[in-house]
């Protein structure tokens, strides 16, 4: 890259003049893919990196995630899997509740997977995640700048320059767009005319501390617990290590909201919206029968904060990368989370693109080209996967969920009888590595 002197941002002097050296990239977003990209590139390349983010301090929307083999295994490579097993709860055991007070069946999921990979599953929190990371890409010595507003990205000879609503400006050789699903690499840069689309599905979500929940009750949470009733599906799965905290989230099918600009979601605190959303599942409850239907509405009555989410995803198809800027997780192929698969398939983006620019010499436009090659595949696939999932969540009559609960009974325990989680039934995706995928 043409050395020249251009005002930078950096994290002591924010409008100093500097000469840019070569091998210099520029993040937008330090959610998770964004830290976990400036981190490998670090240990794969010599690629120094300047990670920006749009809020003011470090927070992440969401409440808790679950992360399978494929994802874990690249997350401890990265070097914040043992710190996130202190952070999160590893049961990876399915139940299916019935509302009458039965289990329809069981399974571990990922068990096959486990066998092959080493890793399990896990159920943490998002903001421990980026809190993980962070302290990983800050030991890195890895700057973090927080409070910037992108508002315009420009390629200029051999670099992409990019300003920001307070003024300053940054070049470098390649900007990585790891901005989320509402990314403005995405949608000012890279390909404006690729929109969000709504799924259908929308959510609720909230975080109950373990300790308010009866002994007996958080003893029947062993891992990912899921009730189907007609309005959609009910689940609670820990996501502390010794259950100090409980995930409850709920998702149905529901016509697109009219609230103003819902697409990221909000939180309410407020006494009255929060009895709002109780009464709402715990009228969905008010049948549920047995030791379950008890435990289903401690957790409901125990919230205290409840997230609303429309789910928005990004339609197949789509440009990833344009010049020298390239769409990374979200920002490229954000999908419906009913695969469980949104961080893992953006750390697969950060390992592949780390390995493609371990060669200097590679012409950036063949390493975009490559990725997406590559990664489109792959990604449609656990799309597809996800978008099936998601049906699960829709209304349905009273004779609609009995069929539905018979079918998912018979599929669940015709795989415990004859082995087939054993043998690895629907777990291929999980134990795919990126870094074994030829060049």
């Amino acid at each position: 890259m043409t050395e020249q002197t251009r005002k930078v941002d950096s994290p002591l002097h924010p409008t100093q003049t500097s000469r840019l050296t070569p091998s210099q990239a520029i993040i937008i977003g330090a959610g998770p893919a964004g830290l976990a990209t400036a981190l490998r590139l670090q240990q794969k390349t010599n690629i120094q990196s300047t990670v920006y983010e749009l809020r003011p301090e470090p927070t992440t929307l969401g409440g808790a995630i679950g992360i399978q083999p494929n994802g874990l295994r690249l997350l401890d490579r990265l070097g914040v899997y043992d710190a996130m097993c202190g952070r999160g709860y590893g049961g990876a055991n399915l139940t299916l509740h019935s509302l009458q007070g039965h289990v329809i069946g069981t399974s571990d999921y990922v068990g096959w997977a486990r066998e092959k990979t080493g890793y399990g599953y896990m159920r943490i929190k998002r903001v421990d995640i980026v809190d993980i990371m962070k302290a990983k890409v800050d030991e890195a010595g890895i700057p973090i700048i927080y409070g910037k507003r992108i508002t315009e990205i420009q390629e200029e000879g051999d670099g992409v320059t990019v300003r920001f609503e307070d003024g300053t400006v940054n070049t470098a050789d390649i900007l990585f767009g790891c901005d989320g699903i509402h990314s403005f690499v995405r949608s000012h840069f890279v390909d404006p005319g690729y929109l969000p689309e709504y799924s259908g599905v929308s959510g609720l979500g909230a975080l109950v501390p373990g300790q308010v929940l009866s002994k007996g009750h958080l003893e029947m949470m062993t891992g990912l617990e899921g009730t189907l009733t007609e309005e959609g599906m009910l689940a609670v799965n820990p996501c502390a290590p010794n259950k100090e905290e409980v995930f409850m989230f709920f998702s149905k099918w529901l016509p697109i909201p009219e609230t103003g600009d819902s697409r990221d979601g909000w939180e309410v605190h407020r006494k009255e919206e929060v009895d709002g959303f109780k009464d709402q599942l715990m009228g969905i409850l008010k049948n549920a029968r047995g030791d379950w239907g008890d435990a289903l509405r401690e957790v409901v009555q125990s919230t205290s904060s409840v997230n609303f989410y429309p789910v928005y995803r990004l339609p197949l198809g789509g440009r990833w990368s344009r010049g020298r800027c390239v769409l990374v997780g979200d920002a490229a192929h954000a999908m419906s989370p009913h695969a469980g698969q949104g961080v893992s398939m953006a750390m697969e983006d950060v390992f592949l693109l780390a390995r493609l620019l371990e060669d200097p010499g590679r012409p950036i436009d063949e390493v975009f080209q490559k990725y997406y090659q590559i990664r489109r595949p792959r990604v449609d696939s656990i799309f597809t996967m996800a978008a099936q999932n998601a049906q699960m969540r829709k209304q349905r009559t009273s004779t609609g969920l009995w069929w539905q609960e018979l079918k998912l009974s018979m599929m669940l325990n015709v795989s415990w009888a004859f082995g087939l989680d054993k043998r690895g039934l629907n777990q291929g995706h999980l134990v795919y590595d990126i870094e074994e995928v030829e060049l």
